[in-house]
């Protein structure tokens, strides 16, 4: 078998445009937040996160961006909401 690709085949031109999410990925993304809203949505991530801290913190672990830049001058405030007021 030849190491030469076919001629006229441009393999860079192939597949997926980079950034393209996948059929299934996106089916199951639709899927998860479909049965979110079913089960009440932010209401039930707020229970979530108090009935089950280590799992919602692994939830936040990956929808968090992974690099945050701030400058020695920056304020960040904080605002917690307690669903039951």
């Amino acid at each position: 078998m030849s190491d030469k690709p076919k001629v006229g085949l441009d393999r860079s031109k192939t597949g997926r445009a980079k950034g393209t999410v996948n059929k299934t990925t996106a089916e199951l993304k639709n899927m998860i937040l479909g049965a979110l809203s079913d089960v009440g949505g932010q209401a039930y991530l707020a229970r979530q996160a108090e009935e089950n801290p280590g799992a919602f913190m692994g939830l936040i672990g990956r929808v968090l961006p992974k690099d945050v830049t701030l400058s020695a001058d920056s304020t960040i405030n904080i605002i917690l909401h307690n669903p039951s007021e």
